[in-house]
């Protein structure tokens, strides 16, 4: 365990928090993060009641998206990398939007445009600057390896759900947001 609450005094509102993943697994097989680190998950501070008020992170997973205390969120990977935006946001919007989304159902498919959402998702859809413009855009998706193949996990999870392979649709995922310019890793919490 990481510590309590004072230990993360450096972390400010609507910082992202990258998860590392101590192996490798379907998605960090397909995409990767920063200095090609196998980031998995993303979740968003947020102190509740202001500046003197608890750390917690929100976050997109099964089965919806929650607040989760900032302790039982540091116990989620063995490294985790604190991405602040480095270009002019609107923080208390952005941050409430993503509160409005507290109890969506997780978006497991990684489909676009559904009532659904997954990670790094809540991020691009929800973040803005104080013009209300997304700061992020969406990518094509990807499921492909090194090879340019798409995976057998990824075949088989969507022909199990009678689907094609999203390959290309527009969306995000934790790894390639973490390497975004609009984005500076402030700090690796090991």
């Amino acid at each position: 365990m990481i510590g309590n609450a004072q230990d993360f005094t450096f972390l400010q509102e609507g910082d992202l928090l990258f998860v590392c993943s101590d192996s490798a697994n379907a998605i960090t097989e397909v995409t990767s993060g920063v200095e090609q680190l196998p980031i998995d998950h993303v979740g968003i501070v947020h102190r509740i009641g202001g500046d003197s008020g608890p750390l917690f992170v929100i976050e997109a997973v099964k089965p919806t998206v929650c607040l989760t205390p900032i302790d039982s969120f540091m116990c989620e990977g063995p490294q985790i990398l604190v991405g602040r935006v480095n270009v002019a946001m609107d923080v208390r919007k952005s941050v409430r939007q993503c509160l409005l989304m507290v109890g969506k159902p997780y978006d497991d498919l990684y489909l676009p445009g559904d009532s659904a959402v997954y990670c790094s998702e809540l991020v691009q859809l929800n973040y803005v600057n104080p013009d209300g413009d997304l700061i992020f855009d969406t990518i094509p998706m990807s499921f492909h390896d090194a090879t340019g193949r798409v995976t057998d996990y990824w075949q088989e999870f969507y022909s199990r759900r009678g689907m094609a392979v999203p390959e290309g649709l527009p969306g995000t995922n934790p790894g390639e947001l973490s390497r975004r310019p609009q984005l500076t890793i402030e700090r690796v919490i090991p």
